[in-house]
């Protein structure tokens, strides 16, 4: 990696990478980066250029198959590209991993923002890794044979719903993670409703730790790549002025734990219920 200049971006996770190519991406360097993202869970380019649509489809192909997205705005012309415009609602302020509410969830995501507010608008992501590991071994082990379901509601009344394990393996490094988030978690069916809620907001705040945190400061044709399967992010609603962000999302997820130790309690609380909380 003589060549690839890469500065720690915080103690938790995240790394800015310079002296990369990205129109021009090879699979020997593309090797490399990925090395870098799995050692460090998401990288920031902060002096990329705009990149070309093809270019940042060819990017994301190199992990695997792009998302078409099935509702949220594209770029015109290229499906697997979306387009994220704070002018159009696009503003994430809440903790999540992307779209847990599917069975199967993206692997990762490649976010540049073409255009940027003069200050604010920044981006947090969070290590899951860590999360996990801090929490006390009697915790761990209890967590370890627990699901959670995860779900959305489409402004056009569809939901959406899937179960995860609470904590999950990465499928390449091994090393386990929590897998809630504040955004689309919403019980675990092992448990009472009380027990359920109770536990979830304990693990929200484990997962959104500052000591698990990193921000980065956008400028126009900056890049981040990160792992959704072990991250969270958390975009900071500070600004006023114009963001748009052209975002790749890479699909082939399947979230894997230890298998569940306890079935789901046949009077616990309906998904209903839940969701009208």
């Amino acid at each position: 990696m003589s060549s690839i200049d890469v500065r720690p971006a915080s103690g938790a996770l995240g790394a800015e990478v310079r002296g990369v190519d990205l129109e021009g991406l090879t699979e020997e360097t593309f090797a490399q980066l990925h090395a870098l993202l799995l050692e460090n869970l998401v990288l920031f380019f902060p002096e990329a250029e705009e990149l070309s649509p093809e270019a940042h489809k060819a990017f994301g192909r190199f992990l695997g198959e792009p998302e078409v997205h099935p509702f949220l705005p594209k770029l015109e012309g290229h499906d697997e590209i979306v387009v994220l415009d704070s002018d159009q609602g696009a503003k994430a302020d809440v903790w999540h991993t992307d779209v847990t509410f599917q069975a199967s969830p993206p692997i990762a995501s490649i976010l540049q923002i073409v255009h940027c507010p003069p200050r604010g608008g920044d981006t947090m992501w969070s290590n899951q890794h860590l999360a996990y590991e801090n929490l006390s071994a009697p915790l761990r082990d209890f967590l370890d044979g627990l699901t959670a379901v995860h779900s959305f509601t489409h402004p056009n009344g569809t939901v959406f719903e899937a179960e995860h394990p609470v904590v999950r393996a990465h499928p390449v490094t091994g090393r386990r993670s929590l897998y809630v988030n504040r955004m689309f978690t919403l019980r675990i069916p092992q448990l009472r409703r009380a027990e359920s809620d109770a536990i979830l907001q304990h693990l929200f705040t484990a997962a959104e730790r500052p000591e698990n945190v990193c921000r980065f400061s956008w400028t126009e044709g900056a890049i981040a790549m990160w792992d959704n399967r072990a991250t969270q992010h958390y975009a900071v609603n500070d600004y006023t002025e114009r963001r748009i962000g052209r975002r790749v999302t890479i699909l082939g997820d399947d979230p894997k734990g230890d298998e569940p130790r306890w079935p789901h309690l046949t009077d616990a609380t309906s998904a209903a219920d839940f969701r009208s909380k």
